[in-house]
């Protein structure tokens, strides 16, 4: 189906009969004043802290890693060697094959989500599109779906009664504005070797071709997006092609492709079919603000919209990344793999995974997945700052995780199980997020840098009691400065107790309130003490 941007935003304009129904939900207009004016976090959000994602698509196949589709298209990459070892060269097998390869044969959704729950999950996450531009649902506006291909499965409508079932509120992620760029690689060729020249499939395929094959009926150049930033014939050299796609496809680019309308048209409306369907509680845009400028402001006002309609004011959470203070009014900000360096006044998130975002299995051969202690650093360092926490289990291509995976899972589950509840659910942020000799710098793609100690400490209050995380276990007695008699004159401490613990013994001075914890146990990590007193929140 091919449309235009003006019928697209039209499809918005006009909403469906019961967002129509409700007189606030009519009067939302798609743009940041009225956004601002009607958004407030919602609570169910703010409570929540901890969501598992299931980053799960065709890339995962290949167990190779990050972004698959486009580097098996880069000769000299190692995703290249990859590709040409075990699948044949890319004009023979492109990545259309590995889509179709993608069978989900051993995915058990009740098993997952009972371990995301237990874990201390409250929402979950399914990925509906990556920049591979395959949609995982039953999409009325794109053919190159999963239930037409693949796993011939709807994984976003399973995922999402699953979820639902298992009391989870259910969250979707869109990736597909970057496929326009992103797959500027398949239109490239062997800069050198046997094969130089050789234009690779997406260059090459139309729908005719598909005749008499798995694909017969769908358009390549609909799953490929088309020719927008394709190589010239001539480069000489696999790093001279290298530095083409680096410089010309290479950037992560925010714009509407000007020689594609039809795949910014169509990008709204499949995000729109999405929320129609699926009622997800939470969309997450992998995008630096909205994707498209005025289209993705339509497609928030449409989200937010169908809320209205259905509860009466906004109970639904979109994402972005890299806001501006006033985009902020209107969308919660997510930092993708890093921190904050402070207490920030309004609620926001940080993503992350134990590993690639899409499955790696030399992560599991090399166990060097992040433990489970690491991610509770980081949980308990991001809740001190009013933020949520959403990580990512990576899933093989058949539907399932691996025992090193299990294993991390574990260790959250028994942490959650005896703090989540005292310090992590439902609570808030403390007058001051924390205190400790480890420098958190702010931002994205940054958390592997901090490495943190037993003297760093973060806080959290919920129904009256003060909490305070110690990010690692302590050998030695620890002090916190913020409570000390200095700094709280006018707070009395009256009783100092482990979390699903005992008593811990305590002395307040001047300089600090110093605590001695017992010794910790093989598998205790990231110990939580309760304060008790007064004046203290």
């Amino acid at each position: 189906m091919r449309v235009t941007r003006r019928q697209a935003l039209g499809s918005f304009a006009g909403g469906t009969a019961a967002a129509l129904a409700s007189p606030a939900a009519a009067e939302l207009a798609p743009d940041w004043s009225s956004l601002a004016g009607a958004f407030r976090v919602p609570d169910w959000f703010r409570d929540a802290k901890f969501g598992i994602w299931a980053h799960w698509s065709a890339q995962c196949v290949p167990e190779f890693g990050d972004w698959y589709g486009r580097q098996m298209y880069i000769q000299g990459n190692p995703f290249y060697e990859h590709h040409l070892k075990h699948y044949g060269h890319p004009a023979d097998r492109g990545f259309l094959e590995i889509e179709n390869a993608w069978k989900a044969e051993n995915w058990d959704p009740e098993h997952l989500i009972g371990l995301y729950k237990a874990a201390g999950a409250r929402y979950f996450m399914a990925l509906a599109n990556h920049h591979d531009n395959l949609d995982t649902f039953d999409s009325r506006h794109h053919a190159w779906n999963t239930v037409r291909v693949g796993p011939k499965r709807d994984i976003i409508g399973t995922w999402e009664k699953v979820a639902r079932a298992h009391g989870l509120r259910f969250a979707v992620s869109n990736h597909s504005a970057h496929a326009w760029h992103w797959w500027q690689t398949a239109y490239g060729y062997d800069a050198e070797g046997p094969r130089a020249g050789e234009r690779y499939d997406a260059f090459r395929l139309t729908k005719a071709d598909g005749a008499g094959t798995w694909w017969d009926g769908l358009d390549p150049q609909e799953l490929y997006t088309g020719p927008a930033m394709v190589p010239p014939d001539g480069i000489a050299s696999a790093q001279a092609m290298r530095d083409w796609h680096d410089v010309h496809s290479g950037r992560w680019m925010e714009f509407a492709p000007p020689e594609n309308p039809h795949h910014v048209a169509k990008w709204l409306l499949r995000q729109q079919d999405l929320v129609e369907k699926y009622r997800p509680d939470m969309v997450y845009f992998d995008d630096s603000g909205l994707p498209f400028g005025s289209v993705g402001i339509a497609a928030l006002a449409h989200y937010y919209r169908q809320s209205i309609a259905r509860d009466g004011r906004i109970e639904v959470v979109a994402t972005a990344k890299l806001l501006t203070p006033y985009q902020r009014t209107a969308l919660v900000e997510d930092v993708e793999r890093g921190v904050s360096d402070r207490l920030r006044e309004e609620p926001w998130q940080t993503c992350t995974c134990i590993g690639d975002w899409h499955y790696n299995r030399a992560r599991y051969e090399q166990k060097s997945y992040v433990p489970a202690a690491r991610v509770i650093q980081r949980l308990c360092d991001i809740v001190s700052k009013n933020g949520n926490l959403l990580l990512s289990i990576p899933v093989r291509g058949d539907g399932t995780i691996d025992s090193e995976e299990e294993k991390i899972l574990a260790g959250i589950t028994r942490w959650m199980r005896r703090n989540g509840d005292a310090a992590i659910f439902g609570s808030r942020p403390w007058r001051t997020y924390g205190e400790g000799p480890t420098k958190v710098v702010g931002g994205g793609f940054n958390e592997g840098k901090t490495e943190f100690t037993a003297d760093d400490v973060r806080f959290t209050t919920r129904k009256g009691a003060l909490y305070a995380a110690l990010l690692e276990w302590p050998e030695h007695p620890v002090t916190i400065v913020s409570l000390g008699k200095a700094a709280l004159p006018d707070a009395t401490i009256e009783r100092v107790t482990l979390v699903g613990g005992g008593h811990v013994a305590f002395e307040r001075g001047e300089a600090g309130l110093t605590v001695t914890l017992p010794r910790g146990g093989p598998d205790d990590f990231v110990p939580v003490i309760r304060i008790e007193g007064r004046g203290l929140v």
